[in-house]
């Protein structure tokens, strides 16, 4: 079930005017909010509701346990195997469903290249949409109550609706324990500035899914990351432009419309992109893009490794160990592991540029690597955008040979086939909305808060109307649900 369709909307409607009927009995309204999000999931498949089920009652138990061994022995480093058991309970599932497959063939490979062949046991493994996002939820709790940041959930269904809650289960953002179970806690209330914020947050990201992102994949990107030999290097040069563009509109418009759904229900979800593609550094790129993900791998992957405190040459190994990671948290093929390697490179480059900056000190530079000045901001963001773009030939390339192929092509001169002057307004567009005020949303939203309802709800129906006119036909699932 895709959040830009009628079956959708009609679900949304139900559960809207459900859930604010019970707003007085918190307890029931957040089981039917489980239900529902249940029912939500079993649309892809119901038997991986069970999944979700599991998930929750084990990360519910360790995290119990933690807890209760702290009362009793108070910080006490005995009770590092209980978090440990709960990081490693997380991680075999997601391995399994996730990386089985990958690891039984790379091992074959292995085997045969020193002629031991054999028949090792492929299973056909269906992945379950948003594995990742729940799977991550679920460590950051239990590592979160090992910490002592996040008290314990008062109840297992806290913690069920939690990782069940229909708005980010399938593709985030990664909402943490210490930011949605104290608002399970209390009756939710709906203000003004929260719905005129939704929805205007879900026109939006109708319009960059089924707008933007649709049209570019379709019409575009689609067709020559499939066969690049057979197009020209402006083509080329144009699919990998639209693919930044395409990506950045589908999944910012995922967290965009998550955001906006929970807000109408009377949660609060983080926000998770911040124009990405004006950040000047590599760094600054993964404090704006994916946000909800970045800081995950800092707090329960870079900073558990040592972070920066164990001196330059271990920091530029823990952040190259936490990329080419975060780069295998995407999918189980080598072009995702080189993907994040790329990404953790350049930041080990930018690390140590920084530090001999800060030894030698030249003077009269006007941008950031990091948050030390070597060059002026315009260049450093073309660079930085540039260097995104070719890893995004890495991720979307189904494999090695498609990437290969794809930068050879941007030598080959020939015809343009693919790119239409539609197609270049929406690239520009794309990339220009990231100038926009940082916060143009939340300005509009101070803008038209005030409006009389019936004013705000005809203008939220026409914008939905005109981006229904000019979208593509049908809808595509969202990029991110394979992840």
């Amino acid at each position: 079930m895709l959040f830009p369709t009628l079956a959708f909307g009609v679900f949304f409607l139900l559960v809207y005017f459900t859930a604010w009927s019970l707003d007085r009995e918190n307890g029931r309204r957040k089981l039917f909010l489980l239900l529902a999000s249940w029912f939500f999931y079993a649309q892809w498949d119901w038997r991986f509701v069970g999944l979700l089920i599991l998930s929750a009652v084990l990360n519910w138990g360790i995290a119990a346990l933690i807890a209760r061994r702290m009362e009793r022995e108070g910080v006490d480093a005995r009770r590092g195997w209980l978090v440990g058991l709960g990081v490693a309970a997380n991680l075999l599932i997601l391995g399994f469903f996730k990386y089985y497959g990958f690891f039984v063939e790379q091992a074959g490979d292995l085997l045969a290249r020193f002629g031991w062949e054999r028949d090792l046991p492929l299973l056909e493994i269906l992945l379950p949409v948003g594995i990742s996002f729940f799977t991550f939820q679920g460590i950051s709790y239990v590592v979160d109550v090992h910490r002592g940041k996040t008290p314990p959930a008062k109840s297992l269904l806290d913690v069920m609706l939690l990782m069940s809650f229909f708005p980010h289960l399938v593709a985030g953002p990664i909402v943490r324990a210490s930011d949605l179970l104290p608002q399970f806690e209390r009756a939710p209330r709906l203000t003004r500035e929260m719905a005129t914020h939704g929805l205007l947050l879900i026109c939006w990201g109708l319009f960059k899914k089924t707008v933007i992102a649709s049209e570019l994949s379709v019409n575009l990107v689609d067709p020559v990351f499939f066969d690049p030999s057979a197009h020209s290097a402006i083509d080329i040069v144009a699919a990998t432009y639209g693919y930044a563009v395409q990506i950045y509109c589908d999944f910012s418009a995922y967290s965009d419309m998550a955001i906006g759904l929970a807000a109408l229900l009377g949660y609060s979800f983080p926000r998770n992109f911040d124009q990405p593609y004006r950040a000047s550094s590599m760094q600054d790129f993964w404090r704006r893009w994916h946000i909800s993900l970045s800081s995950w791998l800092r707090d329960y992957l870079y900073v558990p490794l040592g972070g920066g405190r164990k001196g330059l040459i271990r920091s530029c190994l823990n952040v190259f160990i936490t990329m080419v990671l975060g780069g295998l948290w995407h999918g189980a093929a080598w072009t995702f592991l080189a993907w994040g390697a790329l990404h953790g490179g350049v930041q080990v480059v930018e690390r140590l540029a920084r530090a001999f900056l800060e030894r030698y000190r030249p003077s009269g530079y006007l941008s950031a690597v990091g948050d030390r000045k070597v060059m002026p901001t315009v260049v450093g963001v073309l660079i930085t955008f540039h260097i995104v773009c070719l890893g995004w030939i890495l991720f979307r390339a189904e494999t090695f040979e498609l990437a290969m192929a794809m930068l050879a092509g941007l030598g080959r001169i020939g015809p343009v086939t693919m790119l239409t002057p539609l197609l270049l307004v929406l690239i520009i567009g794309g990339l220009a909305m990231h100038w926009l005020p940082p916060r143009a949303i939340e300005g509009v939203t101070e803008r038209v808060k005030a409006a009389p309802s019936i004013t705000f709800g005809l203008l939220i129906g026409v914008a939905i109307l005109l981006v229904e006119a000019v979208r593509p036909e049908g809808v595509a699932p969202f990029i991110y649900f394979q992840f």
